[in-house]
């Protein structure tokens, strides 16, 4: 088994690629569907819309899954239990991410039929939105088990796991209000994403402290 050192750099390497990956491919999406013409934009933006998705469905994924990978050997000492459904959490999460980007792929042979096909267009948008918003309250589920794990382990400042707790709750919570219709999950999201980004520098810099 490597070191919680090197696991604990790579870890945060793979969180920043993770984050970056659906962030990028997320941007690139929306500019392909973000018009009220929704299949004559899509048929201009073939290239943005299968880049974004590459990277949402192929790249995020394979960087989320090596997270609990990585983290698995390390924290399992401190709960295997929680660490197993944690593991378990992100692949499901994951898993509906991906079908949800893999949904805006099928914009692009709609966009080439002749037949109006315009309401059918919208249902497969909201498929991607509605996998996205139950996959990410699962990831922040997943989080919160994860961020206890951490505080468990000692091998970074508790104040982190506490943070990121608190971070996750209130992401999973603005992605439930969105499924109810209130559009404050971005808003929401900014704590969680924060910490992300926080506790990557970190591991990247300092590493995991825990004792192999």
């Amino acid at each position: 088994m490597q070191s919680p050192n090197r696991s604990g750099r790579l870890f945060g390497i793979f969180f920043l690629l993770t984050f970056l990956s659906y962030g990028v491919g997320s941007s690139l999406t929306e500019l392909a569907i973000s018009n009220t013409d929704l299949l004559m934009h899509v048929a201009t933006h073939k290239m943005q819309l299968t880049i974004g998705v590459i990277l949402m469905a192929i790249c995020h994924t394979l960087f989320n899954i090596a997270l609990p990978s990585l983290m698995l050997p390390i924290l399992k000492r401190f709960g295997p239990a929680l660490v197993y459904a944690y593991y378990g959490i992100v692949v499901t999460a994951t898993t509906l991410l991906a079908i949800g980007a893999v949904f805006l792929l099928l914009l692009i042979p709609m966009s080439e039929q002749q037949a109006p096909l315009e309401a059918m267009a919208e249902v497969v948008k909201l498929g991607n939105f509605y996998a996205y918003q139950i996959g990410m309250a699962l990831w922040g589920i997943g989080g919160m088990l994860f961020c206890w794990l951490l505080i468990r382990s000692t091998g970074i400042p508790k104040l982190f796991g506490v943070i990121g707790v608190a971070g996750y709750f209130i992401f999973m919570t603005g992605t439930l209000f969105e499924l109810f219709g209130f559009p404050i999950g971005v808003l929401l999201s900014l704590p969680g994403g924060l910490f992300e980004i926080s506790l990557s520098l970190w591991l990247i810099i300092k590493g995991f402290s825990v004792k192999s």
